[in-house]
């Protein structure tokens, strides 16, 4: 992540495509859909949006990290929004998966503005003075909506004017977003290779610990407030399997760190692993019949 190229046309344009990939699938009614679901769509979005950053900051208090770069790293990571990912993994898993796009959608808006703040209070807590540069938020705001909503919009015009050519390029978008976030995930970590082990000491089981606990509170949270069990499947992956390359992106072109682009890069990794669990899990136990809706 060290090299201008990377950094800053290779990484925006993949993160680009990833978005894209996203605007294609959506519709209007996508945003639309909160109006029909308005306790699991705040109930979701409470947990991304406030739940997750407050959990990565009392886990990061509870389990302090000798490299203070690795706690900002994660508390970026906790203000990322849910990414195209968590749609596939909640279909797969089979969620809400008309729930899971609208949650996807809203708090990738939302966090255009609450991005810059949990990172400047992050930086502020965890680095010295004069080790940082706060990141301006007006800019910050400008240059996350151009990498994120950008792409998005761009994608729905396009499913819009033409939905054939969108659902034909849908597929390859995604094995595309897929291939490149993995290529994404392994440059962070090679730009730093001869300290990832350490690194991934440090920041591995907090990694877990906030992926797991997250999982936990977006099921139980949902079961608290009545949801059906697809819903409730559906804001607990969206409350734990966050945008890593938006993390990786903001941690790389916006701070110019490398060691920040780590921690996302660790829990983009074990994200997938959990993922993995819940999918097996929720197939066998509901393997040939329908989940119910009550």
């Amino acid at each position: 992540m060290e090299t201008n190229f990377l950094t800053d046309l290779m990484l925006p344009i993949s993160l680009g495509i990833i978005m894209l990939g996203m605007g294609l699938s959506l519709v209007p009614a996508d945003f639309k859909r909160v109006a029909l679901y308005p306790k699991a769509a705040t109930v979701g979005l409470v947990n991304q949006i406030i739940v997750l950053p407050l959990v990565g900051f009392l886990l990061l208090m509870l389990i302090p990290m000798r490299t203070p770069e690795l706690a900002v790293g994660i508390m970026i990571l906790a203000a990322c929004p849910g990414g195209p990912t968590s749609n596939l993994i909640t279909h797969i898993s089979r969620g809400d998966t008309a729930l899971s796009i609208t949650l996807t959608a809203i708090s990738s808006m939302i966090v255009v503005i609450t991005i810059p703040l949990v990172v400047n209070f992050s930086l502020r807590h965890f680095l010295e003075v004069g080790e940082y540069v706060p990141l301006p938020v007006f800019k910050t705001i400008v240059s996350v909506i151009i990498i994120t909503l950008v792409p998005v919009i761009i994608g729905m015009i396009i499913r819009a004017k033409s939905p054939g050519f969108a659902a034909r390029m849908s597929k390859p978008v995604k094995i595309a977003s897929g291939a490149l976030l993995f290529i994404i995930i392994i440059a962070a970590i090679l730009a730093d290779k001869e300290n990832f082990v350490n690194f991934f000491r440090q920041a591995g089981p907090v990694a877990l610990a906030l992926n797991v606990t997250m999982l936990l509170i977006g099921y139980f949270s949902a079961r608290l407030f009545k949801l059906r069990i697809d819903q409730s499947i559906t804001i607990s992956i969206e409350s734990g399997i966050q945008n890593g390359t938006l993390g990786i992106a903001i941690a790389a072109t916006l701070l110019h760190n490398p060691t920040m682009t780590i921690s996302p890069a660790i829990y983009s990794l074990i994200m997938f692993a959990t993922a993995g669990v819940i999918i097996a899990w929720m197939n066998l136990r509901f393997k040939g019949k329908e989940i119910s809706v009550r």
